[in-house]
């Protein structure tokens, strides 16, 4: 890159050369992320019009060099379909250019005349700083501008400029860790907004993922039906960490508000003390019988409903095959079944010899455990050889890292765009 800031107002109307030379059209605007923290948002990419006047998307990775009289291109290649601006994507020029703002230091109001974007160290591009000229919307243009970092104003996040309906369609692509992470930057207000309008399903893959706090307050708001329902959703494991989070009369409600079916691993998590291969283990890992083939094996690991740390390994037992089983007779490592004819049984695969983890085994036993065997899942099998349920090494993660780490915004990524590149829209 010719430059290592570049204010985008002079950006527009420059000429975009391909490669070997030849002109492909001029810039329009420049597209970047919204985000909900005060974080600065990556650029995606440019609006590029062509001569025929048809505006398309060029990727900020296509881009060569950007100099005072022309953009260059890395690749002459690009897709000649028509620009539509996404709902977690904002326009410098077009939008962001003239917004109020609110200068976090002094609260005193201010507007945006321009924007200059740099690049990181990754080859991404942020919108870094924002020229300010600050005092009343309606002032003179003889007024002072400044340059000042993206994060030294308020008004221009996400919650800031979309509604719950924009959020909401924002957070429809997002992963549930990314939309937890999100949720948990809004005011309580718009928490509770966003919670009351997300299905089910969706909203217990989410309440996976929160803090505690975060866990406490919002189950709080839900009335207590809808509470059980997504407890019900949840994983067994999950749902009782978050019951284990109530008070005692709170927990045996929901609990009671449960299907039978539901309620019933989750009670027997409950009996185990949190911090044990018990309390951590979830009590659906893939389960095969014997006579199981390799092909059912992989027909079961290749469920995108199984976590990836679940589905590194299936474990082999007698009939009944609902934890607890009957008696454990081992485990087969997903590798081993891509190795394997799909006609062969899991039966001639088992690794009987793996060490298994007692329910009663501590966080130290654990994490030595998954270190001295190289796993990212363990079998907790009790004293007459049931199957209990799987360890994996995210659940172990989570009491791992010090109480409150989902809090930390230095441990969350929220970053509302897709990957860079062409992929940003596909």
């Amino acid at each position: 890159m010719g430059a290592s800031r570049i204010f985008v107002a002079r950006m527009a109307g420059l000429t975009v050369f391909g490669p070997d030379g030849a002109r492909i059209g001029k810039v329009r605007d420049v597209v970047t992320t919204l985000r909900v923290d005060a974080t600065p948002p990556r650029v995606l990419g440019l609006v590029v019009e062509l001569s025929s006047r048809r505006r398309i998307f060029v990727p900020m990775l296509r881009v060569a060099d950007v100099d005072p009289t022309a953009v260059t291109l890395a690749s002459g290649s690009v897709s000649l379909s028509g620009f539509h601006q996404r709902p977690n994507e904002t326009l410098v020029l077009g939008q962001l250019l003239d917004a109020p703002v609110t200068l976090r230091d002094s609260g005193e109001p201010a507007m945006v005349v321009d924007a200059a974007i740099e690049p990181t160290r990754s080859r991404d591009w942020v919108v870094a700083r924002l020229a300010v000229r600050s005092g009343p919307r309606r002032l003179s243009r003889r007024s002072g501008v400044s340059v000042l970092p993206w994060n030294a104003v308020r008004g221009l996040t996400l919650s800031d400029r979309q509604g719950t309906e924009g959020l909401l369609s924002v957070f429809d692509a997002m992963r549930p860790a990314d939309v937890a992470a999100a949720l948990s930057e809004l005011p309580r207000k718009r928490q509770h907004e966003i919670v009351d309008a997300l299905d089910d399903e969706r909203l217990a893959d989410v309440f996976e993922e929160l803090s505690e706090n975060d866990q406490r307050e919002l189950i709080g708001h839900l009335d207590v039906e809808r509470a059980a329902d997504v407890l019900e959703a949840m994983s067994p494991d999950d749902a009782a960490d978050l019951l284990g989070e109530l008070d005692a009369e709170e927990a045996r409600r929901l609990l009671g508000l449960m299907e039978p079916e539901e309620s019933e691993p989750v009670r027997r998590l409950l009996t185990y003390e949190a911090r044990t291969a018990g309390g951590l283990m979830t009590p659906e890992p893939i389960v095969l019988r014997p006579d199981a083939t390799v092909a059912e094996a992989l027909a079961h690991v290749r469920n995108p409903d199984v976590p990836p740390a679940l589905a590194s390994m299936v474990f082999v037992c007698r009939p009944p095959s609902a934890t607890p089983t009957g008696r454990y007779l081992g485990c087969v490592h997903a590798q081993r079944l891509l190795r394997e004819a799909p006609f062969e049984l899991v039966a001639g695969l088992v690794d009987s010899e793996l060490a298994q983890l007692e329910p009663g085994a501590t966080i130290d036993e654990i994490t030595r455990y998954f270190a001295a065997y190289n796993l990212v899942a363990g079998p907790v099998v009790d004293a007459e050889d049931h199957l209990l349920g799987a360890v994996t090494v995210d659940d172990l993660l989570d009491h791992l890292l010090p109480d409150g780490w989902r809090d930390q915004p230095a441990g969350r990524v929220v970053e509302f765009g897709s990957t860079t590149g062409e992929e940003s829209r596909a």
